[in-house]
């Protein structure tokens, strides 16, 4: 009988760590972690940056279509950052991306698979506010044509119905229809896309705490942060000096690392693996934690 995906990102995470050179796990700073009081932050979608209101198959719908250009971290810092009326703080990449699609879902409609199909990286560029020349729009352009050949004509909610109440199957079938999402050994975006569809409340899975963390490099950063993971001089100064590592080697030493971490801290703290991930993500939020570099990668994964 096949591995369940989770059980092969445990594995393999729990290998990676074992024999990492540049990346550790501190003992210390995992148990005053762990001993710590937290400040439990509701896991639930933002409504601004997502659609959550309409019929269920536009909402799941425009979900998928949020995860399968859910990446691009390595480029962030050369987008065209949007600022949050509310607070008139500059947000994050990954916002900037999401609050745009969601605010032309909801003013012309969600995309159809066929739709999806003849995406251009021009007209998507102009739609997310960025240069059509930007390398990353091209990507954005691909995965959504991709994401439109794999729903096809099952429709968004057929998707998550062949998954038969399995986060681990759904995560399974995107990692395997998808080039971009095959994030061997993390299945990051595979993974979120599961939960989020969950917690829009489009998708029930009887194995939905089974997930684990979803491995970007927001996570390791507040590990890091906190003291919890340690870097060696040569790899800190690498991310300290703002350079980008290169897709393998100490880059996935650090994701394995930290998801091993959490593995660890989820059942200590009493919550699952994907709840831990918000509070850490939210927490990653923080401007003093922003302001700190963390290590970028030009990928396609997270």
């Amino acid at each position: 009988m096949a591995l369940r995906l989770t059980d092969t990102v445990r594995d393999h995470c729990a290998a990676v760590t074992a024999a990492a050179t540049a990346v550790r796990i501190d003992e210390a700073a995992l148990e005053r972690i762990a001993a710590g009081a937290w400040d439990v932050v509701d896991p639930g979608l933002d409504a601004r940056r997502h659609l959550l209101d309409g019929e269920p198959e536009d909402i799941a719908m425009a979900m998928l279509i949020a995860d399968a250009i859910n990446f691009g971290s390595g480029w962030f810092p050369t987008l065209r950052k949007r600022v949050d009326p509310a607070t008139g703080r500059t947000l994050s990449g990954s916002i900037t991306i999401a609050w745009a699609l969601a605010d032309h879902h909801r003013a012309h409609g969600v995309w159809t698979a066929t739709e999806l199909q003849a995406t251009r990286a021009d007209a998507l560029a102009a739609l997310l506010g960025q240069r059509p020349d930007h390398e990353l729009m091209s990507l954005y352009a691909q995965a959504l044509r991709s994401l439109g050949a794999f729903v096809g004509g099952r429709g968004a909610l057929g998707v998550i119905a062949d998954a038969r109440g399995s986060a681990d199957r759904l995560a399974r079938s995107l990692a395997d229809g998808m080039a971009l999402f095959a994030d061997t050994g993390f299945y990051k975006r595979a993974q979120i896309t599961a939960n989020d569809l969950a917690l829009a409340g489009v998708a029930t899975f009887t194995d939905l705490d089974d997930l684990t963390i979803f491995a970007d490099n927001l996570v390791p950063h507040v590990l890091r942060c906190e003291g919890v993971l340690v870097y060696d001089p040569a790899l800190a100064a690498h991310i300290d000096a703002g350079r980008t590592l290169p897709l393998g080697g100490a880059e996935r030493e650090i994701r394995a690392a930290a998801l091993v971490a959490c593995e660890r801290l989820a059942p200590a703290l009493g919550v699952p693996p994907r709840v831990l991930d918000t509070w850490l993500w939210n927490r990653g939020q923080d401007p003093a934690i922003k302001a700190r570099p963390r290590h970028r990668c030009r990928c396609v994964f997270y």
